[in-house]
């Protein structure tokens, strides 16, 4: 178009539309503009971790990372110690991908086992003696300084508070209360620090959690929103409400900014649709409506999506542990399939399976992906006309199997011709 007609001169036909039809558009569209960055302004660029692991407040101690990291690589070598036999274990071909990624997985397991950590205090701890409870806030806020401070913590760290229904309310409060508190005055509050709401029914639960922690920044100095909180969506009422709408939409609004995610309860949310236990899994038909709802609600929002877990452990013989294997590896990938990039992990057996699914997903597709992220920023075609869509998908792609370490940044860069900060803007971040 010609800069004559931006201009609001007559076109060729000698119509053109008015200023003042102009200005009616730009007042009706200026608050829809405010909204649209207000409830979506898309990814921060962040690290999002592959998994969450959970451990009950009463046996996390200062050495849980490490001791996971050392159960799973006994595991790995146990089971899997060549790339032929994790080939037999998961059912898939033994080739050069694959032995790939036995190296790197083998040797993430060294290094970082434990990308999250969530000290449980509701279901994996269940109900104590509030001054148990009270010591175990206290002693948890200790240990995690103490990690972060030492450079032994995981990237991303917190607890998993009771959640606000009115029976334990007050000790999900008062649990919050201490271990933050604690924080502070251990040195302050982590960078990856993550608190889990679970149970959440209603919006109203979400609004609280946001007026207890802005109340606790104001009074401790702190900015305003420095506290974020992920909401574990585990009942049918978080997914439909009573009237008819999708709850878990309005939850991210009632958050004011502060929701960093949705996490998906397999067992609770299965339960409470009445599937009977040996039927309860994170493919069930029940949970895939509960997860393609959340994936809508939170879609260009920011706030992040995990799956579920699975609770069949790998322990005992090795027929067993490859049966479990296979089966949390095959769950694993279908999830990342489905663009649920992180889930939750219930035993340290389920390490290995985690980043070798993990590991092969962004492999296998490195090579494909980033000849046609090449081709689009070289505008040279190729088999595939990609939108600008497409390209930040693909980036966030590339980004993500970066963050994880399954993918080097020196081949991501020779087979683009794109480093960190091009492949950023790429992806919208």
């Amino acid at each position: 178009m010609s800069q004559a007609k931006l201009d609001g001169s007559k076109s060729e036909g000698g119509a053109s539309f008015s200023e003042a039809a102009r200005a009616a558009v730009e007042a009706l569209l200026a608050p829809v503009d405010a909204e649209l960055t207000r409830r979506y302004p898309g990814d921060d660029g962040s690290r999002q971790p592959v998994h969450t692991v959970y451990v009950p407040a009463d046996a996390f101690a200062a050495d849980t990372v490490r001791s996971w990291g050392a159960q799973a690589l006994a595991a790995f070598d146990a089971h899997a110690a060549t790339p032929a036999q994790l080939a037999l274990a998961l059912g898939v071909a033994d080739d050069e991908l694959l032995a790939d990624v036995h190296a790197r997985v083998r040797a993430k397991l060294e290094r970082e086992p434990v990308e999250d950590l969530r000290i449980d205090f509701e279901d994996g701890y269940g109900p104590r003696p509030d001054a148990e409870e009270d010591a175990a806030a206290v002693r948890s806020a200790q240990l995690v300084a103490a990690a972060v401070a030492d450079g032994t913590a995981p990237p991303y760290i917190g607890i998993r508070i009771k959640c606000m229904e009115a029976a334990v309310r007050d000790r999900g409060i008062r649990t919050l209360e201490l271990f933050l508190s604690t924080l502070l005055a251990e040195g302050g509050l982590p960078a990856g620090l993550v608190l889990t709401l679970p149970k959440v029914t209603y919006a109203e639960q979400v609004t609280a959690l946001v007026r207890l922690l802005a109340d606790f920044e104001q009074r401790a100095g702190l900015p305003a929103g420095r506290i974020g909180f992920e909401i574990q969506i585990e009942t049918t009422q978080a997914i439909l409400g009573a009237d008819g709408r999708a709850t878990v939409a309005r939850m991210i609004e009632a958050a004011e900014g502060r929701a960093t995610g949705l996490h998906y309860g397999t067992f609770d949310y299965s339960a409470s649709c009445g599937v009977s236990a040996a039927y309860q899994s994170m493919d069930h038909p029940v949970a895939d409506h509960a997860k393609a709802v959340m994936q809508v609600a939170a879609a260009g929002t920011g706030v992040r999506l995990s799956d579920g877990s699975t609770n069949v452990v790998p322990t005992g013989p090795t027929a067993q542990v490859h049966a479990a294997w296979k089966l949390h590896h095959d769950l694993v990938r279908r999830s990342l399939a489905r663009a649920y990039y992180q889930g939750w992990d219930m035993h340290p057996a389920h390490l290995p399976t985690r980043y070798v699914a993990v590991y092969s997903f962004y492999r296998e597709g490195l090579a494909a992906a980033s000849a046609r992220l090449a081709a689009y920023v070289a505008k040279a075609g190729g088999d595939v006309m990609d939108e600008p869509a497409t390209a930040r998908a693909l980036s966030g792609y590339l980004l993500r199997g970066l963050d994880c370490g399954a993918v080097d940044p020196a081949e991501v860069t020779e087979l683009t011709g794109l480093d960190r900060k091009q492949l950023d803007a790429l992806a919208g971040r």
